[in-house]
């Protein structure tokens, strides 16, 4: 037996249906015409009538929530009689059931008013229960009920409203709360939007940013990719604990040391020296000591940003101001760590030796112009020809060396500014220094067999044939492969070395940092005091969260940097003048052609042109899609 009886009402997923045959599975007729058989357990009995068809049902909707609407806003006096007659405070307070509600309601027992009765108590303002079991609710109850109904009507209302305004752009103040959600979905913190989707909107960041600045709710200075990316945007708030002062540091201010830098650098964290010491050459590079300062929280803070975000319109740093103004090398008597590497250029290897310690040094603070200037005074003139040598050393020993150009931009105030880098020599020369530094370093660790954090490159495929110019930079950047970080020593490619790390940037990047930090750990162990050095699973831990959050600031610093490129592309596209650049052709496929235009540094694809690899060309500016990340060029 199934307790169903043909032509009963019956509730079928929120919508009516009427029984007909009845064995294991009971037959519906469904309000769309269609029937079906299911189980007795997947429908409820509204009244088993029984009624012949649906459409006695007549003008009463087939929907719930429409139907309990009708009923509330057409009966509302009858419904209120018959809740005082159930009601518990003052009525007789007994339940009911569906039938006997519909004929207090409507005076029948019809399947039109069976029908809105139970939308009626779905509704739940009233009533409370089960088709079996009807209770009326307290009056208390129904007034706040109402009460939360009325608000809600009222922001249905407003937001109604809004997206009437919205669909034609022409919003009124206070509607931006409205668009949070397209906010959100812009710059990356949700995956959905109810107002794109209400507007039949794709829900996609890109859609959402096109869509917000044709509101003029942002503008371009809005830069979503830093949020998109997951990297912070906040300063960093742990300051420094207290110096760690138990190893002795050495006295160096008496040696000339030079931190060589782009003017516009505020946060000098390397220094180099150089002298001979029994007819061999020592290299000093003193770097930024803010692990001799690092508590765990501000530790753990860094590796959870991995570097310092640099934006064109503002620098978010890994570590608190306290620390830049406490360890960076600012020329008076600094903290440092040393690196005193002994040279023999003779040696394949170059660095014989290195020693490593804490020191105090007087840097003086030179632009890489200022520097270049100098190249021939005695104090800078063998340090300059070191870093030639390394980098000779280091291309027959299989460095990849690629020459592209480079632009620094800056947005402020509305404006943006892109400045090609012009090369130095001095540039060069303190990466070499910074190279050997990385060099002596990890082969420090390895005699040590110390757990360090070291990165590595596998080599890639290089061309058959070098393309000239700036097309062979890029020909050479592709065949790249990824660096990587582990714990092991291995080689790296791309530098031409066995083994390499990177020391020198401890207060710009998280890796540096925890080398300085297994350094300072190792240097309090040879000395017998309490030391936390890290054991290899232990940093690769550590390792992981700050090389992943690296890379999410490096292509936050990416895309930004290609976004405000845009937008200064956007603002020349107001003089005609300004419109054409001049772009080497990189790559010639069956459907584009791949160009690099050297004062943006920024790499672009135009239709099939004449052109050949190497070959300078003169672009016109078509249009600028910011949201898209894309600027249309067109070769003249």
């Amino acid at each position: 037996m199934t307790g169903f009886s043909a032509g009963a009402l019956v509730l079928y997923k929120n919508r009516p249906a009427l029984t007909g045959e009845t064995a294991e599975k009971i037959s519906l007729a469904l309000s769309d015409g269609s029937s079906i058989k299911v189980r007795p357990k997947d429908i409820e009995l509204l009244y088993s009538g029984p009624f012949k068809s649906l459409a006695e049902l007549g003008e009463a909707s087939m929907d719930i929530a429409a139907a309990a609407r009708e009923t509330l806003n057409h009966n509302q006096d009858a419904i209120r009689d018959a809740w005082e007659l159930l009601s518990p405070e003052g009525g007789s307070g007994e339940k009911t059931t569906l039938a006997e509600l519909a004929s207090l309601v409507f005076g029948n027992t019809s399947m039109q008013s069976i029908w809105r009765s139970y939308a009626l108590l779905a509704d739940g303002l009233y009533f409370t229960g089960s088709a079996e079991e009807i209770s009326a609710r307290g009056g208390a109850e129904i007034v706040a009920d109402k009460a939360k109904r009325g608000v809600k009507k009222n922001e249905a209302d407003e937001r109604g409203a809004f997206l009437q305004r919205l669909k034609s752009l022409s919003l009124k103040e206070g509607d931006i709360r409205f668009m949070q959600d397209v906010e959100a979905l812009a710059e990356g913190k949700s995956e959905k939007s109810r107002t794109m989707r209400e507007l039949g909107k794709n829900e996609t960041p890109v859609d959402a940013h096109r869509f917000l600045l044709a509101c003029g709710i942002w503008d371009y200075r809005v830069n979503p990719h830093p949020s998109r990316w997951g990297v912070s945007t906040s300063p960093p708030a742990q300051a420094p604990a207290a110096d760690d002062d138990a190893l002795p540091r050495r006295n160096f201010e008496s040696l000339e040391a030079f931190a060589i830098d782009s003017p516009w650098s505020d946060d000098p964290d390397d220094a180099v020296s150089l002298e001979t010491e029994g007819g061999k050459i020592i290299l000093y590079v003193h770097v930024a000591d803010p692990a001799c300062g690092m508590g765990e929280e501000a530790a753990k803070e860094a590796r959870s940003r991995g570097a310092t975000l640099y934006l064109p319109e503002d620098t978010i740093r890994m570590l608190s101001d306290s620390y830049l103004s406490k360890y960076s090398l600012a020329g008076n008597a600094s903290p440092a760590l040393t690196f005193k590497m002994t040279i023999d250029t003779a040696n394949p290897s170059f660095v014989e030796k290195t020693e490593i310690f804490p020191s105090t040094v007087r840097v003086t603070r030179l632009s890489y112009e200022e520097a270049d200037a100098k190249q021939n005074e005695p104090v800078l003139a063998p340090l300059f020809a070191l870093g030639q040598k390394n980098f000779e050393r280091r291309l027959r020993l299989g460095a990849v060396n690629i020459d592209l150009p480079e632009v620094r931009v800056a947005a402020h105030d509305g404006g943006v500014l892109v400045t090609p880098v012009k090369t130095y020599h001095s540039s060069s020369m303190v990466r070499e220094c910074m190279l050997l530094a990385g060099e002596g370093a990890a082969a420090w660790a390895a005699e040590r067999r110390l757990p360090f954090p070291c990165v590595t490159q596998e080599a890639g495929d290089l061309p058959a044939k070098l393309l000239p110019g700036f097309a062979g930079g890029v020909q050479l950047r592709r065949c790249m492969r990824p660096r990587r970080v582990s714990v092991k020593p291995g080689p790296h490619w791309g530098l031409g070395l066995d083994a390499y790390t990177q020391v020198t940037s401890p207060l710009r990047r998280c890796l540096d940092l925890l080398a300085h930090l297994q350094i300072r750990a190792f240097l309090r162990a040879e000395q017998k005091l309490p030391h936390r050095i890290l054991d290899g699973e232990q940093l690769l831990l550590h390792l992981a969260v700050a090389d992943a959050a690296a890379a999410r600031v490096v292509q936050a610093e990416r895309a930004s940097k290609t976004h405000w490129i845009l937008v200064y592309l956007a603002q020349q596209m107001k003089d005609e003048k300004k419109t054409k650049w001049e772009a080497v052709v990189c790559e010639k496929g069956k459907n584009f052609t791949t160009m690099l235009i050297p004062d943006l540094a920024f790499e672009t694809k135009t239709g099939v042109c004449a052109a050949e690899p190497g070959d300078t060309v003169t672009l016109s500016l078509g249009h600028v899609k910011i949201p898209e990340g894309e600027a249309v060029f067109l070769v003249k």
